[in-house]
C-alpha cells in the first residue's frame, strides 16, 4: 500500500477527528495490542469498517450477533508460552520455554447481524488549545521539553524534547494546530522512551545501518497508539514523506520488521501510560 501510494499515501492510523481509537475485543473489551493494531487497523481501512470492535466467530455468538455468510476474516496474533520438559536423550536437564505464535481469525462489528455499535460522541470541530487530557498526560511522564526553533525532535544527550512553538504549528482539513501539535509530540514521547532508564530500546544490533528508519517506525506506531489512547487525530508529519522509503527498506529487507516495530511501540505506550500510575 505504501509502494501503491508513493509520497502521498495516507498510513491507516490516520484518521478524521474523533474517529480515531484503538481496536477492541467484543469479548475482553480491551484494546488490541501490537502488531494486532496495525493490522485491524489496514483491514478497517481496506474494507471500510469504522466500529473498532472486533471478535471471533464465537466471541459474536456470546454476545447475542450472528456473523454473516460469506464474510472473510481479518487474522489477529496472539503468542502462547509453552514449557517442555528436560529430554535425558540430550543430556538437557532444565525444562525448556518456546514462544508460540497463533493466527486467530476474528470479525468486525460491520460483519455481524444482531449487534448495535456503540454511537460515541466526536470530538468537537475545533479543539481549543490545549487538549487538557493531553496536556495531564504529557505532564504526567516528566520528559523535559523545550519550544523553539523550527524542528521536532528528541536529543539523547541532553534527554529532553524539542519542539517548534506552538503558535507555528498548522491544521489541515482533518486536523486541528492543536492535533498538530499534540501527535507531534507524541511521536517525540516515543523516542524519548527509548533511553536505557525507560524502555532501554536497542535497535542496532539486529537493524544496523537500517536502526533509525526502525526506530522512527517504532515512533511513528507509538504516536498512533497514543493519539488513538487520547482522542488526538493523529496527522501526518511535514517530514512524512521522506520516511516512507526508509520503511520500505527495513520492511523488505526483514519481513518480520513490523511485528518488532509494532510490539515497540505498544512497550513505549504502556510504559508512558503507567507513568499517568505513578
Amino acid at each position: 500500500a505504501i509502494e501503491r501510494g508513493a509520497g502521498d499515501f495516507r498510513l491507516p492510523w490516520h484518521r478524521s477527528a474523533g474517529s480515531i481509537m484503538r481496536p477492541v475485543n467484543i469479548a475482553s473489551k480491551k484494546a488490541y495490542r501490537g502488531v494486532n493494531v496495525v493490522a485491524l487497523w489496514a483491514y478497517a481501512e481496506e474494507f471500510g469498517y469504522s466500529s473498532g470492535t472486533w471478535g471471533t466467530y464465537k466471541q459474536w455468538t456470546g454476545a447475542g450477533a450472528q456473523v454473516r455468510k460469506g464474510e472473510k476474516a481479518a487474522f489477529v496474533v496472539f503468542y502462547k508460552e509453552l514449557e517442555f520438559a528436560a529430554d535425558p536423550e540430550t543430556g538437557d536437564a532444565e525444562t525448556a520455554t518456546r514462544l508460540f505464535a497463533r493466527a486467530t481469525p476474528v470479525f468486525a462489528a460491520e460483519q455481524v447481524d444482531g449487534y448495535q455499535v456503540p454511537v460515541i460522541d466526536p470530538l468537537p470541530a475545533t479543539v481549543i488549545t490545549p487538549i487538557e487530557q493531553a496536556e495531564a498526560f504529557v505532564a504526567a511522564t516528566g520528559a523535559s521539553i523545550n519550544h523553539g526553533g523550527g524542528r521536532a525532535f528528541y536529543r539523547p544527550s541532553t534527554d529532553s524534547i524539542q519542539l517548534p512553538p506552538r503558535e507555528t504549528f498548522i491544521g489541515t482539513p482533518t486536523s486541528s494546530p492543536a492535533e498538530a501539535y499534540y501527535s507531534t509530540l507524541c511521536h517525540e514521547l516515543t523516542h524519548w522512551t527509548s533511553a536505557e532508564p525507560r524502555c532501554n530500546r536497542q535497535l542496532g544490533k539486529r537493524f544496523g545501518d537500517q536502526a533509525h528508519a526502525m526506530e522512527e517506525l517504532v515512533a511513528e506506531l507509538g504516536a498512533a497508539f497514543l493519539c488513538a489512547d487520547l482522542r488526538i487525530t493523529d496527522d501526518p508529519r511535514a517530514d512524512h514523506a521522506q520516511y516512507i522509503a526508509s520503511w520500505l527498506a527495513v520492511l523488505k529487507a526483514d519481513k518480520k520488521a513490523i511485528f518488532t516495530a509494532a510490539s515497540k511501540a505498544s512497550e513505549a505506550a504502556a510504559f508512558l501510560a503507567a507513568q499517568q500510575r505513578a
